[in-house]
C-alpha cells in the first residue's frame, strides 16, 4: 500500500488549492479514503472522508462548505479541493486508508504529507 500526496504550497487567505492523493498497492475503488491534517503543536485531525461507493462524504465542521473531497477510481486518486482558505488551515495534509477491510492485519496507511501554508 502506497499513498503519495501532492499539491500543497503557499497561498494567500481566501485562495484555493487542490491536493491529490495517488494510491497504489490495493484495489482502490473498494476502499474509503480520508484526508487528515496536522498543524504545529496540535494533534492530527480528520478533515474529510469519501466512501468507496455510494454513501455520503464527511467533512469536519471547520471545513464544511469550503472543502470538497472527490475521487477518480480510473486514476486511483483522491482529491481535496480547498477554497476560501484561512490561516488556520495551515497544516501538513495527509491521506489515509485502512487496509485491508478486516482482519488482524488491518491498519492505517499514511502518505508522506503535503504542506499547506495560508499566509499573506
Amino acid at each position: 500500500v502506497h499513498l503519495v500526496e501532492s499539491g500543497g504550497g503557499l497561498v494567500q487567505p481566501g485562495g484555493s488549492l487542490r491536493l491529490s492523493c495517488a494510491a497504489s498497492g490495493f484495489t482502490f475503488s473498494r476502499y474509503s479514503i480520508s484526508w487528515h491534517r496536522q498543524a504545529p503543536g496540535k494533534e492530527r485531525e480528520l478533515v474529510a472522508v469519501i466512501p468507496s461507493a455510494g454513501g455520503s462524504t464527511y467533512y469536519a465542521d471547520s471545513v464544511k462548505g469550503r472543502f470538497t473531497i472527490s475521487r477518480d477510481n480510473a486514476k486511483n486518486t483522491v482529491y481535496l479541493q480547498m477554497n476560501s482558505l484561512k490561516p488556520e488551515d495551515t497544516a501538513v495534509y495527509y491521506c489515509n486508508v485502512r487496509y485491508p477491510s478486516y482482519g488482524a492485519s488491518r491498519r492505517d496507511y499514511w502518505g508522506q504529507g503535503t504542506q499547506v501554508t495560508v499566509s499573506s
